[in-house]
């Protein structure tokens, strides 16, 4: 018996093993271009969820109960894998990221749709919007014919609120036994800080990131990105598509947790083996190395250039690019142990050289040469960037709710050789397919209207 007949798997969506061999690579093909975008087209399934296609996990229903970063990025990558992801938001605001607008964007929005920001935009596509009061009796009973009928269920709630509305595991399984529940929280799901909250910077900081980011002897800094939230987005998603597969072998689903703690504490890799093993404790290096000389950022006439020497050959061949041979027959510079051990003495020489032409002149220089190298690019040079534009990283979305008419998202960042990850939705709005998924789940007409009145939508 299939474990979808067994258990009564909502999908029936399983990972069929298969004789072929599945090659992880960090290239692929170009992206499949955009495919139908329902604001320009009205696209329904027998199933009536998202529209037919080809991805690697079409047919995946995926309940996000979570906001702003983490959660988000997991499921966006999930829906944009194929996945049917309906993101249940709270009555009048929803997602807290809706009202994150940067200086201006206000402007970009059309007045009466609601609340809507492109850093929303950014970690909601291919997900539909359903408003829900999860706190009362009618709510929770409507959350729980989809967690009948679904796969996975994403979380960020503080430890023990699920179980305090009455949705935990423990009930999730019992109504549906092949049910992954996923959550990422602040600082894990036990231990003496599990009741934290965690936001990106914060845990960045207790769990050592700041520490190691921000020039050498000036204080610390945080990322420019959040990156401890993105990355236990990217963690959790592994984690789910693993428990997808243990399915496929036991028939049963299990709940998965991380938290940003435990996320960024992962992260600290060789930084944090030193001190394990060592007790060698962390420094920050700006974008030097501290085992590498030359390696870092240096200012030209107009922008920054990063570049480095990772081997005596490559040492020996930026010389020659610098048009400063005479450093290499310098005793103090002839290996790289020298190198490290007269670091003050050869920056200022380097960097002087630099400062003579500008950014461009000197990746002409170093372009083709077989070395480590890059302009510190703005966000205007990255969008126009030759590669940028070859690996199809940005797409156009038709959204009238822009006052524009119309929206550019940034691109899957995987390249799938046969099931296309693909945008098919623009980001919805608060609560747009509500009373489409209330149907979906053979609500009445007059069930619907009852719960607009009552507020349970």
């Amino acid at each position: 018996m299939s474990v979808a007949k067994q258990f009564g798997c909502a999908t029936g969506f399983l990972l069929r093993r298969s004789p072929g061999i599945a090659v992880l690579s960090s290239s692929s093909r170009p992206a499949l271009q955009l495919e139908n975008n329902r604001n320009t087209r009205h696209l329904t399934t027998s199933n009536g969820g998202q529209p037919s296609n080809g991805g690697a996990l079409a047919g995946l229903k995926v309940i996000d109960l979570s906001r702003v970063l983490a959660g988000p990025m997991c499921t966006q990558i999930l829906a944009d894998y194929g996945a049917d992801v309906i993101k249940i938001e709270s009555i009048g605001t929803g997602d807290d990221t809706r009202h994150f607008q940067a200086k201006g964007e206000k402007k970009a929005w059309k007045a009466d749709i609601g609340p809507m920001s492109n850093y929303f935009a950014a970690i909601n596509r291919n997900k539909r919007s359903l408003t829900l009061d999860l706190k009362c009796e009618e709510g929770r009973n409507v959350f729980l014919d989809l967690a009948k009928k679904s796969d996975v269920v994403v979380e960020n709630f503080r430890t023990g609120t699920m179980e305090k509305l009455g949705i935990g595991y423990n009930v999730l399984s019992k109504i549906n036994p092949g049910i992954i529940l996923g959550s990422v929280t602040g600082y894990g799901a036990s231990g003496p800080d599990s009741q934290k909250a965690g936001y990106d910077s914060i845990v960045g900081a207790e769990a050592g990131m700041m520490y190691l980011t921000g020039e050498k002897d000036a204080r610390p800094v945080k990322p420019g990105l959040g990156v401890t939230d993105m990355s236990s987005g990217l963690f959790l998603h592994g984690a789910i598509m693993a428990a997808l597969y243990a399915r496929e072998r036991t028939g049963r689903g299990q709940e998965i947790n991380t938290s940003l703690f435990e996320t960024q504490v992962a992260l600290l890799i060789n930084v944090g083996m030193s001190w394990l093993n060592l007790g060698q404790e962390a420094e920050r290096w700006g974008t030097e190395h501290p085992a590498l000389v030359p390696y870092g950022a240096f200012r030209t006439k107009d922008l920054y250039f990063v570049c480095g020497a990772t081997n005596q050959k490559q040492w020996n061949k930026f010389c020659e690019l610098l048009d400063a041979e005479y450093l290499r027959e310098d005793p103090r510079f002839k290996t790289n142990s020298d190198r490290v051990e007269h670091r003050e003495e050869l920056s200022p020489i380097i960097e002087k050289i630099f400062e003579t032409k500008t950014c461009d002149d000197w990746t002409a220089i170093f372009e083709g040469s077989g070395m480590p190298f890059a302009p510190i690019n703005n966000m205007e040079r990255v969008f126009a960037h030759r590669q940028t534009k070859a690996r199809d990283m940005v797409q156009e979305l038709v959204f009238k709710s822009a006052v524009a008419g119309s929206l550019n998202v940034i691109g899957p960042s995987v390249k799938f050789s046969e099931n296309k990850a693909s945008i098919r939705r623009r980001p919805p709005l608060l609560g747009e397919h509500t009373k489409e998924i209330l149907r979906e789940l053979g609500r009445s007409e007059a069930e619907i209207e009852e719960f607009e009145k009552s507020k349970v939508i």
